[in-house]
């Protein structure tokens, strides 16, 4: 696996991505390492031809690979990168094709977290106080120009980074550590306020 971020600029490609069972079928194989068809059919509650033919779309769209081992139905599947970016500044102006994948892709993985805060709140009740004090959701505003939030962003992503590597390496992760989902966006807010930048002093 190319522990390298993926960076896509086609929208055919995100439009690839862009579905419920193939963001779920990336988020177990990066988690879990290699898995068939048959075993990701078990954790996603899919029959294991309809995860065969997305993997199978995932691996046309340079995804996933076949891993070593295994013969016909139970051919396990990897990832080739872990995690992918698009719409990179350094991309160059997104064409519109690939701005209305992109929001496509955003919008699936978007309500992907929203489910799992809101399962998280249902089942903070059974969790040890210490992990119910850990959890939090953060929302705030504030005025910045675009360099300020470009700052936020970068170091807000620092953070959330910052202990990456130990999806690759399990030696890395510490004694009574789980996985955990930390979201983040820093964006312009419209229609709440004047949107015009205020004047330089």
């Amino acid at each position: 696996m190319d522990l390298r971020q993926r960076r896509v600029t086609d929208a055919r490609t995100l439009r690839a991505m862009a579905h419920p069972v193939r963001i779920a079928i990336v988020e177990q194989l990066t988690v879990n390492g290699a898995m068939t068809a048959t075993e990701l059919g078990d954790r996603l509650d899919e029959t294991p031809a309809n995860c065969s033919w997305h993997l199978r779309k995932l691996a046309e769209y340079g995804f996933v690979e076949e891993a070593a081992g295994g013969t016909g139905r139970q051919r396990p599947w990897q990832m080739k990168h872990l995690g992918m970016s698009w719409g990179d500044e350094e991309d160059g102006p997104l064409g519109a094709e690939l701005q209305l994948a992109g929001r496509a892709l955003t919008e699936v993985m978007v309500n992907r977290e929203r489910e799992r805060l809101l399962e998280s709140q249902v089942r903070a009740p059974e969790e040890p106080a210490e992990w119910r004090k850990a959890a939090n959701a953060t929302q705030s505003m504030a005025w910045l120009t675009a360099e300020e939030l470009d700052a936020a962003n970068t170091a807000v992503r620092e953070v959330l980074m910052k202990h990456f590597g130990r999806h690759e390496d399990p030696a890395l992760r510490p004694p009574g550590s789980r996985l955990c989902a930390l979201v983040s966006w820093g964006v312009p807010t419209y229609g709440l306020a004047d949107e015009t930048p205020a004047e330089e002093s």
